[in-house]
């Protein structure tokens, strides 16, 4: 079983791996006025934004990386999982987005459709070693 980095926990492979990364709560004035400057609808921004911040996850092995690409495929092949919801945060919570642009996405599936495909790229030599193991072994 597959091991959470942090605790010694199983690995959870939530999708707040990929956008928990883009939270400015109590870093609004260094993380915030850093991607101030992007929009997440724009596909050029949100690609550099993927690449930067979503997809930097050194913490993660090769084997973990696997397992996010699997549960993000998983949720986009569901034609009903609501990818809004990853986005919404309630006022208790202590997270915010950067700006307003984030609270209500044009399109919260697209956004990680693009985390998907630049994924792929990005971790291609990570994911085919993954590939190549037992996970049962894990």
């Amino acid at each position: 079983m597959l091991r959470c980095p942090f605790v010694d926990e199983e690995f959870d492979a939530g999708l707040m791996w990929f956008i928990g990364r883009f939270s400015v709560y109590d870093r609004e004035e260094i993380l915030g006025v850093e991607l101030e400057v992007y929009d997440p609808n724009n596909k050029f921004d949100r690609a550099e934004l993927i690449k930067k911040y979503a997809l930097d996850l050194g913490c993660l092995s090769y084997r973990h990386k696997l397992v996010l690409m699997e549960s993000l495929a998983d949720k986009l092949l569901d034609r009903n999982y609501d990818f809004q919801s990853l986005f919404e945060i309630d006022e208790g919570e202590a997270s915010s987005w950067p700006r307003g642009e984030w609270y209500e996405l044009e399109s919260p599936r697209e956004f990680l459709q693009h985390v998907y495909t630049l994924a792929q790229e990005v971790w291609k030599d990570d994911l085919l070693k993954a590939s190549l193991e037992d996970q049962a072994a894990w």
